[in-house]
């Protein structure tokens, strides 16, 4: 009889169970509800929030926002029984009933916090099969949830008058502080109001809402919830408050995260918001001097060397100026990068044993294929050491050392430094790469230079710190055939996101020419400020003046600083040295100026010798004046230096001898400077005086040295179009540039003798329209052609 008992009682149960959970099946609770996206500091203040779907300030309280006081506060005031009772106490419900029934008494509706949840998720009309549904919703809510995810859910709901509600929006906008630093007061205040939102505003109803607030205060103190010190100090504190805007810091990043993690409610960033609050600040003060100029906006991005935390994040000068068009993201557009790569290909090449510090680069006008770069100043220097041209910013020298490093190569190492433009159009992209002629963003400029500042090793930058913002990066660097990682991330993770893309020493050579201080980009008035900071840096202007750049890094913070236009409209005032430099030395003595005062030490990879003074390489049989240079062990060329190489000359050195036709007497030995064609033209041209080499004995009949010595015709340029004005006799010019042992050339149009030509001589004429063939005969039989076309208009 008990066994059968006890199996009916079992199969009710479980019938019940089965129907409860059918109710459930059929009457789901509501959707959570919809938050309001806020962006977080590194330290967890709001930088950053936004109206949720519904135009509601509903900013979600999370568990460790919720205070002992706060807890207290709610759970005396609303529901003292809340975590002893189901979701409804019977006790009060039948209190409340004999109350409302014979009026005596408060009428009372006994709702529970559960039940407030309740309504709050699903808003009715106050009626009895409402409240019973309430009551409904209260069991089924405690099966699904904790108690403290109940009171959490409570406390992001409560409404607090016009659309914000939440004890977090709340706190936010009427005490500019989050829930878990409320004093007392604070506290009790915002646990009175959600009982008549209407009636107690804070800032319209501020001395009602103190009367109630102290009155709780004291009845608090009466049930010894709060200790009496507590409770004294918190009536004598008054209640001065209003409503303020919400925090909006950072809101170009905020709403990259926002964008990026769609649907979360809380982002936390790696800003830290005293350094964003300091460096909007000081970009749209500075910005604001320049409007003058035709400039209106800028961009800065501040990153934590070691960790790759962006640490502050400017998109444009004032996000609110609609006409400078501030909405714009100047750390994600895609600009000119000017000359800001230099720097990199340097690396590089010094990693390919191409260069050394001290290596002479010539910086004279030169065809490169039929592209002739000049440098920003439009004057070229002869020859000059790389770290001057480095320094100094020629472009001539690093055109050339692109050419013999390699595009391709290139455009390689920056695609693994993570430059997605220029991966895009890598295969379209030539030797004004090295000048501006790419895309790039701010993003991606400072983040090569943290690369510099980690020893030439490469990882993305960090925004947040959301595994998922990981784990994204890490799909981008594997390779598509890869499956995707499982949870949790696995521990190769630093070797997915990591690269070694320049040489720790390579690396440190540029720092260590970038924080030379003689140099032209060092902005006026700063050679003798005491507010110079102790940085490595570069700057780059545009072509047409588009863009100002200036990137600097120390061995703690990198801070890249773009100022420009986002209409693109070029400015005469608009260069890296002078625009854009002082706004990042004002950056680093305001940011950083408490950074460690160590600087980068030299790794052991590096090594000294002793190299010739005229060309930069280690000296030869004839090189008197040498100086020390770095240079990397086992990868830096260690060819001799050949500045002067020595011939046979007639004894009054009026005629130079071949092996061929050396007489048996009558000859010396001679040294004269082994100048490359193009640096003998330029000094012939600018009238720089230089030994050089007589004339071949005319006896000979020998023909000297292949096509690697044949002139080379430097204009026109090869399968070039040239079109000319009919009315105006406008000529081309002819030049090139030839051997030392070079006197005078000959000159060819369509196989048609032209005239004879001093070596160095340019020579104009007026070309007939259509296709040329020019040629360039020199004294010792060697000849080169080219192809043109004339049309004229």
């Amino acid at each position: 009889m008990k066994r059968q008992t006890t199996i009916r009682l079992l199969v009710s149960l479980l019938l019940v169970l089965l129907g409860l959970l059918g109710l459930n099946h059929l009457f789901p609770l509501p959707p959570a509800p919809q938050y309001s996206p806020i962006v977080l500091a590194a330290d967890g203040a709001v930088l950053h929030a936004f109206l949720n779907p519904t135009q509601k300030w509903r900013m979600k309280t999370e568990l460790r926002d919720i205070t002992p006081a706060l807890r207290s506060t709610i759970i005396t005031k609303e529901d003292r029984y809340f975590y002893y009772h189901f979701g409804v106490n019977p006790l009060a419900i039948l209190t409340a009933a004999g109350r409302n029934l014979f009026g005596t008494g408060r009428t009372t509706g006994a709702s529970t916090i559960t039940m407030q949840v309740a309504r709050l998720l699903e808003p009715k009309e106050r009626t009895t099969a409402n409240k019973l549904l309430e009551m409904l919703r209260a069991v089924q809510l405690e099966a699904h949830y904790s108690k403290d995810e109940i009171l959490q859910l409570y406390l992001n709901l409560v409404p607090y008058g016009g659309n914000i509600e939440g004890v977090k929006s709340a706190a936010l906008l009427y005490f500019q502080q989050p829930p878990d630093y409320l004093s007392l007061a604070q506290t009790v205040t915002l646990a009175i109001i959600p009982n008549r939102p209407r009636g107690l505003v804070l800032g319209k109803n501020n001395a009602t809402i103190l009367r109630e607030r102290n009155r709780w205060l004291r009845r608090f103190g009466a049930e010894k919830v709060f200790p009496k010190q507590d409770i004294d100090n918190a009536l004598l504190e008054p209640l001065e408050v209003q409503r303020h805007a919400a925090p909006a810091l950072a809101p170009h990043l905020a709403r990259r995260l926002v964008r990026q993690f769609p649907g979360q409610a809380i982002t936390t960033s790696t800003l830290r918001r005293d350094k964003q609050a300091k460096a909007e600040d000081l970009t749209r003060n500075y910005v604001r001097r320049l409007h003058a100029l035709g400039i209106t906006n800028a961009a800065v991005l501040v990153i934590h060397n070691r960790s790759r935390a962006v640490e502050a994040y400017v998109g444009s000068a004032d996000f609110e100026d609609v006409l400078s068009k501030g909405q714009n993201d100047g750390v994600q557009a895609i600009r000119s990068p000017g000359s800001t790569l230099k720097p990199f290909l340097y690396a590089l090449a010094l990693d390919k044993g191409l260069v050394t510090p001290k290596l002479l680069l010539p910086d004279v006008p030169t065809n490169f294929g039929g592209y002739q770069p000049e440098n920003f100043d439009k004057r070229c220097h002869g020859e000059v050491p790389l770290d001057r041209a480095l320094a100094y910013s020629l472009n001539i020298p690093a055109v050339r050392v692109l050419s013999d490093l390699g595009v391709p190569t290139f455009t390689a190492k920056l695609r693994a430094a993570g430059f997605r433009t220029v991966a895009r159009t890598a295969p379209h992209l030539g030797l004004s790469t090295i000048l501006g002629g790419c895309g790039a963003t701010l993003e991606e400029l400072t983040n090569l230079y943290v690369t510099l500042a980690n020893g030439g090793h490469y990882a993305p930058l960090r925004f947040s710190s959301n595994k998922q913002e990981v784990r994204t990066k890490i799909e981008q660097k594997r390779p598509s055939r890869q499956p995707q990682p499982a949870e949790p991330l696995p521990a190769a993770t630093p070797s997915l996101l990591t690269s070694s893309v320049v040489s720790p020493a390579s690396a440190f050579l540029i720092t260590d020419i970038l924080a030379q201080l003689t140099r032209p980009d060092l902005p006026v008035g700063y050679e003798t400020s005491i507010r110079l900071p102790k940085i490595a840096w570069k700057t780059g202007t545009s072509y047409g003046r588009r863009d100002a750049w200036s990137i600097g890094y120390n061995k703690e913070y990198t801070i890249g600083v773009w100022v420009g236009n986002f209409s693109g409209q070029g400015s005469p005032a608009l260069t890296g040295s002078d625009v854009a430099t002082p706004l990042l030395f004002d950056l680093f003595n305001a940011l950083a100026y408490n950074s460690p005062n160590n600087w980068f030490h030299p790794p052991a990879t590096l090594d000294f010798r002793l190299v010739c003074a005229e060309t930069g390489l280690p000296p030869g049989e004839n090189c008197p004046h040498q100086l020390i240079d770095y240079f990397l062990p086992g990868v830096s060329a260690s060819r001799r230096c050949q500045h002067q190489k020595e011939v046979l000359v007639s004894a009054d050195e009026q005629y130079l001898f071949c092996r061929a036709c050396a007489p048996a007497a009558g000859f010396r030995r001679a040294l004269y400077p082994n100048l490359l064609p193009e640096v003998a033209a330029f000094k012939h041209a600018q009238g720089i005086p230089y030994r050089r080499l007589p004339p071949h004995n005319p006896a000979c009949q020998l023909v000297r040295g292949g096509a690697e010595k044949a002139p080379g015709i430097t204009s026109p340029l090869a399968n070039t179009e040239y079109v000319l004005n009919r009315g105006e006799q406008q000529q081309l010019l002819l030049s090139c540039t030839t051997d030392n042992e070079v006197r005078q050339v000959s000159w060819y149009v369509n196989d048609q003798f032209l005239r004879t030509a001093a070596a160095t001589e340019r020579v104009f004429f007026r070309p007939p329209p259509g296709n040329l063939k020019i040629s360039c005969a020199d004294d010792h039989g060697r000849n080169t052609d080219i192809r043109i076309s004339v049309s004229e208009l």
